[in-house]
């Protein structure tokens, strides 16, 4: 056998892995499935609150633990958005947001 060969491994029989498999297991092992849903929120924002919430609003950032924060125009609107908390909740539901914390500009 030639040194370029000793290193070679034969191929697994019976074990086909797509890289997409891989990287959908490694993303479901690491927790990093749950932070890509978190994280899409901010993406998804105007589809989930609707075009009148989200031009007075923008997501700023998700934590780990799913608190996400959103930056709000005013004062009285982010007063208004609070009461909507609840439903806004609901609705983000399968993004594993738990939190809402609004800011005013």
């Amino acid at each position: 056998m030639t040194a370029g060969h000793q290193n070679r491994r034969a191929p697994r029989q019976g074990v086909t892995s797509s890289v997409g498999e891989a990287l959908r297991s490694y993303l479901a092992r690491t927790g990093f499935v749950e932070r890509l849903n978190q994280a899409g929120v901010v993406d998804d924002w105007p589809a989930v609150v609707g075009d009148k919430i989200a031009a007075i609003s923008q997501p700023e950032s998700v934590t780990q633990d799913g608190t996400l924060f959103v930056r709000v125009k005013s004062a009285p609107w982010m007063q208004e958005l609070q009461l909507l908390t609840p439903e806004l909740l609901k609705r983000l539901r399968g993004s594993k947001i738990k939190r809402i914390v609004w800011r005013a500009w």
